[in-house]
């Protein structure tokens, strides 16, 4: 059974997690309320945009246009059961056109190449995404039960 910390700045913990992993899990849903989700490279604009690329036709960018909020989760799989540690995050997001530069300012920041820009433009085949998060927990370490604690990264 793992240790339980007593006392944790969990508003950092929240930020060093969505620092140090790649992916993030979208959760949308279509206009039937049809769920789905998706896993995609992500960069960071601060700690409340959330920016990735993705094709116009993925099943989650048509769902994101028809119903904008969005459910995310970031979080590492390689954690060892009951050694879980997550943040979870819900928004808005919608195609940013103007967000290339802070999006490859947190891909470079991710170890990954900037991404051209003839590839998001109207005639290429990626649109830039960005979502305005409103609300975030983490999976609190703290505590020894499953349960999410609000937090402000």
């Amino acid at each position: 059974m793992p240790a339980y910390p007593q006392a944790m700045d969990l508003h950092a913990f929240a930020r060093e997690l969505l620092d140090e992993h790649r992916y993030v899990v979208l959760g949308t849903a279509d206009g039937h309320g049809d769920p789905w989700v998706s896993p995609v490279f992500y960069a960071l604009d601060g700690y409340s945009s959330v920016l990735w690329l993705s094709r116009p036709d993925a099943r989650h960018s048509r769902n994101l246009a028809v119903r904008p909020r969005l459910s995310l989760v970031v979080y590492d799989s390689t954690a060892a059961i009951g050694a879980a540690k997550a943040v979870y995050m819900t928004a808005r997001a919608a195609i940013d056109p103007d967000g290339l530069d802070a999006y490859n300012r947190g891909c470079t920041a991710k170890g990954a190449e900037p991404f051209p820009p003839e590839k998001i433009n109207d005639n290429g085949p990626f649109r830039l995404y960005r979502a305005v998060v409103d609300e975030h927990w983490v999976l609190d370490p703290t505590v020894p039960r499953d349960e999410r604690t609000p937090v402000s990264p």
